[in-house]
């Protein structure tokens, strides 16, 4: 609920793509007992690795990295570059390709194979001349990375080399890139003498790198202070130190950023606007006060209780235990004096002097902190019950907590409320953009900021309110959730559908897409009174808005078109009948982000097509 869900100001969630450097360092760690020769952690920490395309050399810098290339290995990547005015797609795919072509043993311009890695390091497979129309790694197979989290393919572009000679600032990036696979570790603090990675099957493991392959090897006993841990103990010495080293900078950052996204939430004015939006408050209310038979006497869990609103909707419906989850220091306390104050604490005197007759107990902490809570017994609980959902749904990665105390702490059969989501898609017109502001200023055409407002968006997601009159398209579903039964992995998909003109519109130009989602507490769960939680432009507006996705150009559309068709698909000239998208949403490496990317195909009514280059947006 409140102090996890994705509630932040628009200011922020329409920030620029690139992540900003930040001012703040990590603090210093103590190595000392690990590597004697090693202590200087927090150089390791500001020094992001990328792997070299030919050989396992790292480099803290794209423009090192290249340079290297350049030198050792007869790659010009800038120079590629130049000469055929590749753009950041190309460049992205050039990267792919090449690193394809190495595991290959391939060499990369005249793809011959070489007999062993070390001849195919040697600087002797200069660049043939190429055509310029066309590249070895124009598929767009090599849009998909071929090494995982290649930090490369999230900083090269930031790089370029320019006649000025700027240099890149080095910021986090490649720290980042380590979140993904390191999603479940556990931190207890900030000094916590243990590394730790649950879910391996009773097994603690570390992170090891093996010829760009990222694997998972046991580790019996872990200890950050413990002197007796020797390199010698595991097969690649320095190398799993170094990996070793640097998952625990990226748990110190994954608390880091746990601690300032908590704190967020201390703020009494982020919780009016959650509250006072009676779309939000009456469904969870619904829900909970009209299913008798589900809450009276059952034990129940709220996790991101904020101002614990839905414990005390939970309390009154007759539950007969609440444990309220907060990780929040301030709002836990908050809602232990609101629960107090309502005579609904649990246990202990009261400032009155009196005893404590209340079910609802406060727990501060991340759900995923609770191991050390005794008195909650796994698989205790009757009812669990969040509000998780953030702007476009995952924004801020909340579910992934929801889910872990699903399987901790839920009876088998038990409630999850809400236990549906889904996300919805529809293309919208000119009218929901900006353009018809800027095009009669008191009477002074303006369009040409209209137009670049347009162009800004395309790089950006929006979240505004979309009137339901400006959806020019058929609504599509794009992703069904079952929090009952649904895995974290699966928060990360790919859906292709598509569009077709709305039976009241002949023709128009669709100038992007946006997304929305609802919650269903369905008759599974809630029996006498099923509720559906709706961000719909077409019902009324909630704190959550719509997500917008702005095309690089708008497509024209027409349903039905008369004689013969000329000109690219989606013009005036050669509109599209339909237009085929493939959309993929996934968890950033940035913690608690997520990146959309969006992929369109235009499809005339005499079956001729029309692609666009991919769009790649950032919720951060």
């Amino acid at each position: 609920m409140a102090s996890h869900s994705g509630k932040r100001n628009n200011t922020e969630v329409n920030a620029k793509l690139h992540y900003s450097d930040s001012d703040d360092e990590l603090e210093d760690q103590n190595w000392d007992d690990w590597v004697d020769e090693d202590d200087d952690l927090e150089e390791h920490a500001s020094d992001p690795q990328m792997l070299c395309l030919f050989c396992d050399s790292p480099f803290t810098s794209c423009r090192f990295l290249f340079e290297h290339c350049t030198s050792v290995h007869s790659f010009d990547f800038y120079g590629i570059k130049k000469t055929y005015d590749l753009d950041f797609y190309k460049c992205f795919k050039l990267i792919n390709y090449v690193r394809s072509q190495v595991a290959l043993n391939k060499c990369w311009s005249f793809g011959m194979i070489c007999m062993s890695k070390e001849e195919l390091q040697k600087p002797l497979h200069e660049a043939v001349n190429l055509n310029g129309s066309s590249f070895p790694w124009d598929d767009d197979k090599y849009l998909k990375p071929f090494l995982q989290d290649d930090s490369l393919l999230y900083s090269f572009y930031e790089d370029d080399e320019d006649e000025e000679g700027d240099t890149m600032i080095v910021d986090k990036k490649e720290l980042e890139s380590y979140l993904s696979p390191f999603e479940h570790i556990d931190i207890h603090d900030e000094d916590a003498s243990e590394l730790m990675v649950p879910e391996n099957e009773g097994k603690d493991v570390v992170m090891s790198s093996d010829k760009d392959m990222t694997t998972a090897k046991p580790l019996d006993s872990l200890s950050v202070n413990d002197p007796s841990v020797s390199i010698s103990s595991y097969s690649n010495g320095k190398k799993e130190m170094d990996t070793i080293r640097s998952t625990m900078i990226v748990a110190k950052e994954i608390n880091n950023i746990n601690k300032s996204y908590f704190s967020s939430y201390s703020s009494f004015g982020i919780h009016r606007d959650m509250i006072s939006d009676k779309v939000r408050t009456d469904a969870y209310r619904q829900a909970i006060l009209e299913n008798p038979s589900l809450l009276r006497n059952a034990v129940v869990m709220d996790v991101g209780c904020g101002t614990g609103i839905l414990s005390l909707f939970a309390a009154q419906a007759g539950a007969s235990r609440v444990f309220a989850v907060e990780a929040s220091e301030k709002m836990a306390v908050v809602a232990s004096q609101i629960a107090e104050d309502n005579k609904l604490l649990s246990s202990g005197i009261s400032s009155e002097g009196s005893q404590r007759n209340g079910v609802i107990e406060v727990v501060q902490g991340m759900v995923e902190e609770l191991d050390n809570a005794d008195h909650i017994k796994p698989h205790s609980v009757d009812v669990l019950m969040s509000e998780w959902m953030g702007y476009c749904l995952l924004y801020e990665s909340m579910l992934v907590s929801v889910l872990y105390a699903r399987d901790k702490w839920l009876k088998p059969g038990g409630a999850v409320l809400p236990d549906t989501a889904t996300m919805f898609l529809a293309g919208f017109g000119k009218e929901a953009t900006s353009i018809p502001f800027w095009e009669n200023v008191y009477g002074f055409n303006m369009s040409r900021i209209g137009r670049e407002v347009v162009e800004d968006a395309a790089r950006l997601p929006i979240i505004d309110v979309v009137d339901s009159c400006h959806i020019i398209t058929t609504t599509k579903v794009l992703q069904r959730f079952d929090l009952a039964t649904m895995q974290p992995k699966q928060m990360d998909f790919t859906a292709e559908i598509e569009l077709e003109l709305d039976s009241n519109v002949d023709s128009t130009r669709c100038y992007g897409v946006v997304l929305w989602f609802e919650t269903g507490f369905t008759e599974r769960f809630c029996h006498e009174k099923p509720v559906i939680l709706s961000t719909s432009p077409y019902g009324p507006s909630t704190h959550w808005s719509q997500t917008v996705l702005t095309f690089r150009e708008p497509i024209a559309m027409a349903s039905s078109c008369g004689g013969k068709e000329v000109g690219p698909v989606g013009t005036n000239e050669s509109p599209a009948a339909r237009i085929q998208s493939r959309i993929s949403i996934v968890r950033a490496p940035k913690h608690r982000s997520i990146d959309i990317s969006m992929e369109l195909t235009g499809i005339a009514s005499d079956g001729r097509k029309r692609s666009w280059p991919p769009q790649i947006f950032n919720l951060n």
